[in-house]
């Protein structure tokens, strides 16, 4: 055990050793070599621990009992949520802090008050107004919908009742699936795209976890897709976890960090670098965190309103147009700040400004989902998830 902790430990000296650089045309380590890292590091998932302040390292029975202290009161099988959230930390190699405890317990008070899979009002009503929307935009006769939503399904009930009887995101879920794989019109509608695009209790984007996937190992046996992990408590609370924590950011306050799981990691850190820019040109910037322009998912050639009010700064900031668009696609990567656009618009902010400005800010969003009943924005979760956050660590106290 002891020479694995030492093993453990020098892995992470030379992860924390790679080259900090300003330039934007910097050497960066080769994708093979941070492949073997990221398998090295995941190596140690299993064993490492993170020893408190002078003392000695936590047991994993008193990282468990610690988790189940900080539940909120009236939580249901206290042990099972204990053991899958520290199990999740201990994965990835996160201290298990009261802070690091209580920030995934905030989220998950949030999102599904500690239910797996909890009930979503009027869910049917929900997923029936999506494919009817789906329907129209594929101009396909109403006829031929009813028609395919007659058919039985893989459980030998018929789409159109197992619609009428959906109230769990993961029935949902699994009710798109069976449509996309066995019914051509269902391809049609979705593309093979499951419209359910969060799940589990941490409501964790499913396309997060099956990228996560594709770079370090999921650490426990999965039969089936990552998809159907996350609607599992120990999947959605790795998954939620890593997506939460699992990042080095300039924040002071886990309330970023809350924001952020809202709005896309670094999209806090990106929101202070717009307001920057703004106080720097004058050009006025929603500060949304996005740093590009996006057509279909992907960066547009064209500048976005952030990239042109950097490009104003060419001259102020010694860069040409390619290297400001270069380092702007690293906007959503820890690396960005250490590029020349990032380095010297802060520079000249702090300068203009007489002091150091803000490298956080809550993001100006709002929020928009068919379950979203209300006008509601990231600063909103944020503040909510704080506040939870907030009494979780009181009752370290009680």
């Amino acid at each position: 055990m002891r020479r694995n902790l030492v093993h453990c430990t020098t892995i992470r000296t030379v992860r924390d050793a790679w080259p900090t650089v300003t330039d934007t045309r910097s050497t960066r380590p080769t994708r093979a070599a941070t492949l073997l890292l990221a398998a090295a590091l995941a190596g140690c998932a299993a064993t490492q621990r993170e020893a408190p302040p002078g003392g000695p390292p936590m047991t994993a029975a008193e990282g468990r009992a610690l988790v189940a202290r900080l539940l909120p009161d009236g939580t249901a099988d206290r042990n099972g949520w204990a053991t899958d959230l520290y199990a999740a930390l201990a994965a990835l190699e996160i201290p298990a802090t009261s802070q690091n405890i209580c920030a995934p317990i905030a989220v998950i008070q949030q999102e599904s008050g500690f239910r797996v899979d909890p009930a979503v009002p009027g869910l049917s009503a929900i997923a029936k107004k999506e494919i009817e929307a789906r329907r129209e935009r594929a101009g396909v006769p109403r006829i031929v919908l009813d028609a395919a939503l007659a058919l039985p399904s893989s459980n030998g009930r018929s789409y159109g009742e197992r619609l009428d009887g959906v109230r769990t995101e993961m029935q949902m879920s699994d009710l798109f699936e069976d449509f996309i794989g066995r019914v051509p019109l269902g391809r049609t509608f979705f593309a093979d795209r499951n419209p359910v695009h969060t799940a589990g209790p941490m409501q964790v984007s499913v396309a997060f976890a099956e990228n996560l996937v594709t770079t370090r190992p999921y650490p426990y046996p999965m039969t089936g897709t990552v998809r159907s992990e996350v609607f599992t408590r120990r999947g959605g609370l790795y998954f939620g976890v890593a997506h939460l924590l699992d990042f080095r950011a300039p924040y002071d306050r886990y309330l970023y960090r809350f924001a952020d799981f809202n709005a896309g990691r670094y999209a806090s850190r990106n929101a202070a670098f717009q307001s920057a820019v703004t106080q720097v040109s004058g050009i006025p910037l929603t500060l949304d965190g996005d740093l590009l322009r996006y057509e279909n998912g992907r960066p547009a050639r064209d500048p976005g309103a952030t990239e042109t009010a950097v490009r104003v700064l060419a001259r102020r900031l010694d860069l040409d147009n390619d290297a400001i668009r270069h380092d702007l696609e690293l906007g959503t990567a820890e690396e960005f700040e250490r590029m020349a656009t990032y380095v010297r618009v802060l520079a000249l902010a702090d300068r203009a400004a007489g002091k150091r400005v803000p490298r956080a800010v809550l993001p100006d969003i709002e929020l928009h989902s068919p379950k979203i009943t209300r006008k509601l924005t990231t600063e909103w979760f944020a503040q909510r998830v704080d506040a939870r956050y907030q009494a979780c660590l009181h009752r370290l106290d009680g």
